[in-house]
């Protein structure tokens, strides 16, 4: 295992113990976190709040880690993502009660790394598969609260 992959896996790590701020510390300094399909990058201390989010939304959010790609200082990772809905899921667009529903999504990360650090961190999340596994796709407007 590659010192970068070792990087990313401790990050994963710190999210599933929702060690929000051990997970900001392996960020470099201006680093950020892109949620692509929710169209919302954070820096700083906001970087947590991804993993605060789905703490929150989901009690027993667990990342099932499948493929690691490791190129240099990039590392892509295949991953889904599982949990069930018991709390509120803020969004960018709104805020989705809870559904009871269980999610068990595909993620691709992409990462980018220097020193040691987390410089950027695309979160692709599979967002049409996790809204129709709660169950709120065909609704979206009368999901929100």
């Amino acid at each position: 295992m590659t010192s970068n992959e070792a990087v990313i896996r401790e990050l994963y790590r710190t999210a599933e113990v929702k060690d929000v701020d051990a997970f900001v510390a392996l960020f470099a300094e201006g680093g950020y976190f892109w949620d692509v399909s929710a169209g919302a990058k954070y820096y700083g201390r906001e970087i947590g709040n991804t993993v605060e989010i789905y703490a929150k939304a989901f009690h027993d959010m667990h990342r099932e880690l499948g493929n690691f790609y490791v190129m240099g200082d990039v590392v892509i990772v295949e991953l889904t993502l599982n949990g069930t809905q018991t709390g509120p899921l803020a969004l960018p667009a709104g805020t989705i009660g809870p559904t009871g529903r269980e999610m068990h999504a595909p993620c691709c990360d992409v990462f980018h790394l220097k020193d040691g650090k987390v410089t950027s961190f695309h979160c692709y999340t599979a967002a049409t598969i996790i809204l129709g596994q709660l169950g709120v796709l065909g609704n979206l407007g009368a999901s929100l609260i």
